[in-house]
């Protein structure tokens, strides 16, 4: 049962988890712009390693190609959600 249990999972899981707190973190306490924004950035970051390295099991296959095409999709994903919430929340706000 031991062999069967996601050790990896949960461990993102609670990496996640505490990446999100350190985000949180930034609307709570008054700091700087560029102090949040650092911050920001960095757990940004790392959240998406952890999404890459232990949620779609980037490392556990010996193919290279299969490798880069998950990596490349999930980057295309994340660069078409942050250009439509920009385009709908800013750019499309100033459009009306």
């Amino acid at each position: 049962m031991k062999q069967l249990f996601p050790k990896q999972h949960v461990m993102g899981f609670i990496f996640s988890l505490a990446l999100s707190v350190v985000a949180l973190a930034v609307i709570t306490f008054d700091m700087s712009y560029k102090m949040g924004m650092g911050i920001l950035l960095v757990t940004a970051l790392a959240q998406a390693s952890v999404q890459l390295l232990l949620f779609m099991h980037i490392g556990e296959s010996e193919d290279r190609r299969t490798l880069y095409t998950n990596i490349g999709y999930a980057l295309f994903v994340g660069v078409v959600t942050i250009l439509g919430t920009l385009f709908t929340m800013i750019w499309g706000y100033q459009i009306r």
